[in-house]
């Protein structure tokens, strides 16, 4: 005999549009016991100057180069990154099992501020705004090379993220190629714009205006939501209201209404835990390759991996490596957590 199906208790896939692919939902899950690996969380007060720390104004970087005395934003070469601007000479001999082909690119670093110890949530809307007129800068800089034609813009904050230093800052990979991910993204966008004439994620965010399920924050601009197949446990996303194709496009009042957005996101998770929450961010936007993308739809992704508490973290092994990605939490239910918390950074309150 057969019982109703309840999204709410009963596991299902669920689809993502943009990268073709489905993702494992086992909410019954949600309330197992846990024995498992945590992860220590680093909560100690910062200065606001580190003599130490090769990000502060005025202090020396592992190369030797020195600092200037920034204030604000201050945005540089990377000097340990995984990309070179070197023009070699190779041969096109390709292999069925042995393709490969040099990668140029550029890799820059972007202080947020000159304050050691704020986080994106804890500094002003304004200095914010500055962070995201960089953005902009660069992406208008770095694209407009002739061999650069996808600009990857992102911040790994905390150390379970990978990030080495906790000076506020995120990075911008400029490279010849359009990386995977992007390219499966542009092509189901494309699929879907060709079709329809709109661009895809247009469509989707009416749909998810309108069921009000899993919306967090909106504003004048700009919407944050998890998606219907978010994989991480607090993953969201910010989206444009109006079709962009990437940062360019956007205007002054624009800028400030996504700087409000990503301040009162990010404020939300750090009150989750009440800690500094961690995640991994990043735009994506049209690539730079001089071509026409109409299908593109500027929009924002955040990757948390905290599940229960500050300690426990969501691994991705055994059935997401080998099958596929799986959540126990739904996005539903992630939503409704983060859209209750508020805004004002737990830190104000004390």
């Amino acid at each position: 005999m057969s019982i109703a199906f309840d999204s709410k208790k009963h596991p299902h896939r669920r689809y993502n549009p943009l990268l073709d692919e489905w993702i494992l939902v086992s909410p019954q899950r949600s309330n197992r016991p846990w024995q498992g690996q945590t992860e220590k969380t680093s909560q100690e007060e910062l200065p606001a100057y580190d003599s130490g720390c090769y990000l502060c104004p005025g202090n020396e970087r592992a190369n030797g180069a020195k600092n200037p005395h920034y204030h604000g934003t201050y945005v540089f070469d990377n000097d340990f990154g995984s990309l070179i601007n070197d023009k070699v000479e190779f041969s096109d001999e390709y292999s069925d099992f042995f393709s490969m082909k040099p990668e140029r690119g550029i890799n820059k670093v972007i202080c947020f501020s000159e304050n050691h110890s704020l986080t994106l949530p804890e500094m002003e809307k304004d200095a914010i705004k500055e962070v995201i007129d960089v953005w902009q800068q660069q992406y208008d800089e770095l694209g407009s090379k002739e061999f650069i034609n996808h600009v990857q813009i992102f911040e790994n904050k905390g150390q379970i993220m990978g990030c080495s230093n906790p000076h506020p800052h995120g990075q911008i990979w400029a490279q010849s190629s359009v990386p995977t991910a992007v390219v499966k993204t542009q092509e189901n966008l494309k699929f879907y714009f060709e079709k329809t004439g709109i661009s895809l994620l247009e469509d989707y965010l009416k749909k998810e205006l309108e069921a009000d399920e899993r919306i967090i924050l909106e504003n004048e601009s700009f919407v944050a939501l998890v998606p219907f197949w978010a994989i991480w446990p607090y993953e969201t996303m910010i989206i444009s209201k109006r079709k962009a194709g990437n940062i360019l496009e956007f205007s002054e009042s624009e800028k400030f209404d996504l700087a409000e957005m990503i301040k009162d996101l990010t404020a939300k998770y750090d009150n989750l835990f009440e800690i500094s929450f961690p995640y991994s961010a990043g735009i994506h936007q049209s690539p730079t390759d001089g071509l026409s993308h109409p299908e593109w739809h500027f929009h924002m992704h955040f990757y948390p991996p905290l599940l229960r508490n500050a300690e426990v973290k969501k691994f991705m092994v055994g059935y997401e490596m080998l099958a596929e990605a799986q959540r126990d939490i739904t996005p539903e239910q992630s939503a409704e957590i983060l859209k209750n918390l508020s805004t004002v950074h737990y830190k104000s309150k004390n």
